[in-house]
């Protein structure tokens, strides 16, 4: 297998504007909440979270007890689903607490939830107004003041916390729209205002969320080296994440959960996250494109559908002598820079982590798309937004991408 390593497909110019959370890291870093608040202004939060987290005592009792005077009420209704009627009931539990924060707790369900929330918070839509736009639009306005802080607390390895974007739907079971439809929201102003990463609370997370919620955050890692807007900030802070990732991820693998694990875990999830989300543009690539067609309208867990794909996914990308998907780069990272064919042996490692974290392999092994589908789950990559960001000059065709679903299957 091989791969071209030369640059000379990538402009060295760049522009890289960025404007993150404040982070906030460490064992018992939820003590801090309160006094995270108060140095950003705010007086009283709101807690959006899952109701199994809601009733977790070992998760949500230390972010209330962090928060102190300054908890206005929990809300524990956001779900995997991230349905807008959610969201506008937590607009309204918000606006009866008089609160002016709000604190998200979990995965990126409920960091989209909430941050859907402050959008709402700020223009003001009902029931029928936030429906109609949706559905006519994919989206719903975000004005340039009024909006919510959110401070962002993750409980799961997926990265999603330093992001300015955040998807939505609506079911007409659910209301307010007649058909289903799914968009999101974008802003530059959506970062949250702070992010505080504790491995003490992710460690009470169960392994079966992490494992998928791990391999999704990996991935972003990988992608954002050899996204065609890749930048040398990016490069440094992706690099340095995958090699915290590699090192943590086999640790997890291999049975360790001790506090220590979790550091190194969010360290490197933190690092491959940063710069991914900016105004205009993200780094997130090829295999996000997959897994948005192999999880839209399938039980599929992105994490896992990511694992299944991104080896045959590399593999594709180092096969082609036109295309540059610094594999030496990401060789290097993953710790397998002295291999004498280094595509080969990324592909391998991806594999060895993925596997470790028992996660399914093929295709068939999941409740996603048969054969048969391949076709129209191809030119659903294809069309994804994502694909924008793939290496340069890589223009697949829908016999490749099936090419790589039918080796994944």
């Amino acid at each position: 297998m091989s791969s071209r390593s030369s640059e000379s497909d990538r402009d060295p110019s760049f522009r890289f504007d960025y404007d993150p959370a404040t982070i906030r890291f460490g064992a018992g870093s939820v003590d801090d909440l309160g006094a995270e608040l108060e140095a950003l202004g705010l007086e009283r939060a709101l807690v959006v979270c899952g109701s199994t987290v809601g009733e977790t005592p070992t998760v949500i009792e230390p972010v209330k007890s962090g928060l102190g005077d300054r908890l206005a009420g929990v809300f524990d209704e956001t779900s995997a689903a991230k349905r807008l009627s959610t969201a506008l009931a937590g607009r309204d539990r918000l606006e009866a607490e008089d609160a002016d924060a709000i604190v998200s707790v979990g995965g990126g369900s409920s960091l989209d939830v909430a941050t859907v929330i402050s959008v709402l918070a700020a223009n003001g839509y009902g029931p029928a107004a936030a429906g109609r736009e949706l559905a006519e639009t994919g989206t719903l306005p975000v004005p340039d003041e009024g909006l919510v802080p959110v401070v962002a607390v993750p409980t799961t390895l997926a990265g999603a916390d330093l992001s300015n974007v955040a998807g939505i739907a609506a079911d007409p079971d659910e209301g307010p729209v007649d058909e289903t439809v799914s968009g999101g929201v974008s802003h530059p102003d959506l970062m949250p205002a702070a992010a505080v990463y504790d491995p003490e609370l992710v460690a009470t997370t169960p392994d079966s969320v992490l494992t998928g919620s791990a391999m999704n955050g990996f991935d972003k890692g990988i992608e954002t080296l050899y996204a065609a807007n890749a930048t040398p900030v990016t490069d440094a802070t992706a690099r340095h994440g995958l090699e915290k990732l590699e090192d943590g991820l086999r640790a997890f693998g291999d049975g360790d959960r001790d506090v220590g694990t979790f550091e190194t875990l969010l360290e490197g999830i933190v690092l491959v996250q940063y710069g991914i989300s900016r105004p205009g543009e993200t780094t997130l690539s090829i295999v996000h494109a997959f897994g948005h067609g192999l999880t839209a309208g399938y039980d599929v867990q992105q994490g896992a559908a990511h694992g299944i794909v991104v080896p045959h996914v590399l593999e594709y990308l180092f096969e082609r002598e036109d295309v540059d998907a610094r594999s030496g780069m990401l060789a290097n990272a993953l710790g397998v820079g002295d291999a004498a064919d280094r595509g080969a042996a990324v592909v391998e490692a991806v594999a060895e982590i993925r596997d470790g974290l028992d996660l399914p392999a093929q295709l068939r092994e999941v409740d996603g798309p048969q054969p048969e589908e391949f076709a129209a789950v191809a030119e659903a990559i294809l069309d994804d937004a994502f694909m924008a960001n793939a290496p340069p000059r890589l223009e697949p065709s829908v016999e490749e991408i099936e090419g790589i679903l039918e080796a994944a299957w």
